[in-house]
């Protein structure tokens, strides 16, 4: 029993002295911290363990000195702004203070086995105009380097589209670029990477963007129909190869149509099919082939509203046979456009003749325009524009009513000339008309009960 008091006892003692050593130690350390800093204390990455907010500020303080800001840009294109180019220099303010008056001397022992890592903003102040300067100078901003960003576009190629991919460029925005650096400088970081942060102006569409896969089916949709033109006999297709010329894409990825290049292609069929105003080789009633050019007949394409129609019809995606659309049309689109129901006037002689469906009708003399004061009768191929019962023709000092009225160019046309006794011959040298075809009665009536507007009028010197 005594044996086992005494080994009570000697433990008690050991463990007496082990906690006042413990609490040496403790008390020794906590009044030790109570002006330095815990155990893994590390300021924007700076270990500061043990240290005094002075040694602290003086060890931030060195290391700014030697501060750089690394700058990442795209194609491998790297530069550096020293922090001594811009009067970078330490400004902790009350910061330093702050965090180790924030440590309890107390608990220094619990630092031991945890981490205390902070990161101050603004532990600096710098020159934001040498700022702007040094960035003024970076080779970012050289215009011979300098790739503007492109959206993703496409291609059409082997009669499909095909997605080109997007051009990411490195043109700096430079309000971005110069708030990046700023902030990097103020959090004290040492490398900014510019392709992470908004510091280049990117394309607003690259290749995955859903807007650029949706252009791109509606691409391929209109591109896969065909458009098949008839003059006549003759036929033009526009199938995607050509449609795909006056297809595009705008600012918001959305198809538009290019109507100078849909009008330039229309203007292509004009050039090859209108006969408007073309001259004719004319087999006359003498037998003679007249050529007679000018005057308002013939086919004439309405280009702008053809255009319309094309971008309605191009959108339905539907293969489509037609017309285009006409702003003046003709009998036939064979070579000789009149077709065989015709008025034909020749001024030479004088005479008219009335032709339906290739049989004649009616023929007789007339007096045309008055040569003498320059009043002659044009001549070309022009379209009966109406007739008209009990009109009254009007000019400088005259006024003439007459029962038939057949007007085909301009105010020139054929109608009755009651206050004529005589027709045909050479009156119409020094005694014709203002330029209308005055016509007997009766001829006149024939013709005005036969024909129909939209009629050839062919009028012609027979040489």
């Amino acid at each position: 029993m005594k044996r086992q008091k005494h080994k009570s006892n000697k433990n008690k003692k050991s463990m007496i002295i082990c906690f006042s050593i413990f609490m040496s130690i403790y008390l020794g350390g906590s009044a030790y911290f109570i002006n330095h800093f815990h155990f893994g204390t590390k300021i924007n990455g700076i270990n500061v363990t043990g240290k005094t907010v002075k040694q602290a500020d003086e060890l931030i303080s060195s290391s700014i000195s030697i501060y750089v800001l690394e700058l990442q840009g795209r194609d491998g294109k790297n530069e550096e702004i020293k922090g001594t180019n811009i009067a970078l220099t330490y400004n902790p303010k009350d910061k330093i203070t702050n965090l180790k008056d924030s440590q309890n001397p107390l608990s220094w022992i619990t630092s031991i086995f945890s981490n205390s890592h902070t990161k101050f903003d603004e532990l600096v102040k710098f020159d934001e105009t040498l700022l702007k300067e040094q960035i003024n100078k970076l080779s970012y901003f050289d215009s011979k380097n300098i790739v503007k960003p492109k959206n993703a576009g496409f291609n059409y190629i082997d009669d499909a589209y095909e997605i080109e991919k997007e051009v990411m460029g490195n043109k700096i925005i430079k309000k971005n670029l110069y708030e990046n650096i700023k902030s990097s400088f103020l959090k004290g970081d040492t490398l900014l990477n510019l392709g992470d942060t908004n510091s280049y102006e990117n394309p607003k569409y690259i290749t995955n963007s859903n807007e650029v896969l949706e252009a791109k089916k509606l691409l391929d949709k209109y591109t896969s129909m065909k458009i098949t033109y008839t003059f006549g006999s003759k036929q033009e297709t526009a199938d995607g190869s050509i449609i795909n010329k006056w297809l595009e894409t705008d600012e918001n990825m959305n198809v538009v149509f290019n109507e100078k290049k849909m009008i330039s292609y229309i203007t292509s069929l004009a050039r090859e099919y209108n006969t408007f105003g073309n001259a004719i080789d004319f087999l006359s009633s003498s037998g003679k082939t007249i050529q007679v050019n000018g005057g308002n007949y013939g086919w004439l394409i309405d280009k702008t509203k053809e255009v319309k129609d094309l971008i309605e019809i191009i959108k339905n995606g539907q293969d489509v046979t037609k017309e285009p659309a006409y702003s003046q049309t003709a009998v036939s689109h064979d070579k000789n456009d009149i077709g065989n129901t015709y008025l034909e006037i020749d001024m030479t002689k004088q005479h008219v003749w009335f032709y339906k469906n290739g049989a004649l009708v009616t023929e007789g003399d007339v007096v045309t325009g008055n040569l003498n004061n320059n009043c002659e009768t044009p001549v070309g191929v022009c379209r009966l524009n109406y007739k008209e019962r009990k009109a009254t023709l009007k000019g400088k000092n005259y006024s003439a009513p007459v029962n038939f009225w057949l007007p085909f160019n301009g105010n020139i046309g054929l109608h009755d000339a009651s206050w004529r006794d005589k027709f045909g011959g050479e009156i119409y040298k020094t005694s014709g008309s203002h330029g209308c075809v005055n016509a007997p009665y009766e001829l006149a009536n024939k013709i005005f009960d036969n024909i129909e507007s939209g009629t050839p009028v062919v009028c012609y010197y027979e040489k």
